[in-house]
């Protein structure tokens, strides 16, 4: 599915769910983004959860650090604050963790996290974590144009 100026990609589902059981997860809108001064440099990252209950703003920082590592770590945070299994909708600007997590990472485990280069996956400890991160949730990743 094309719009304008974005892209979504679905993937994920929770093990073992059906899909009577997938119009019972909570929908969850996810905004995420991050940055860095310089690359390496310091650098944040944020997110914004909305649900149809509530609202909550989490962010946080690191130095030195990249913009790709605010990116993901964006990203892993606001999953990891969901306490069950979701319906996600997920918007980045970062086509670096969109396709990452949706068409990268697969062969990325497969070959031990080697990319097509034959050189080790930058970041490979937050790949894991968001991969490990999505696992239970069904999430429809949706790229936005960056500022």
């Amino acid at each position: 599915m094309q719009e304008k100026n974005n892209q979504s990609t679905s993937v994920g589902q929770p093990s073992g769910a059906s899909s009577s059981a997938n119009q019972e997860l909570q929908a969850v809108t996810i905004y995420t983004d991050g940055a860095c001064r310089g690359n390496p440099g310091p650098g944040g990252w944020g997110a914004l959860l909305i649900s149809p209950k509530k609202q909550r703003e989490i962010y946080g920082g690191d130095n030195p650090t990249t913009n790709n590592r605010m990116e993901l770590q964006a990203v892993i945070e606001a999953l990891e604050l969901l306490k069950v299994p979701c319906r996600i909708s997920l918007h980045t600007d970062s086509r670096y963790v969109m396709d990452g997590i949706t068409k990268w990472i697969v062969n990325w485990k497969k070959k031990n996290w080697v990319n097509s280069k034959k050189e080790p996956v930058k970041n490979t400890d937050l790949w894991k974590l968001l991969d490990q991160a999505t696992k239970r949730h069904e999430i429809n990743w949706i790229w936005v144009r960056g500022h």
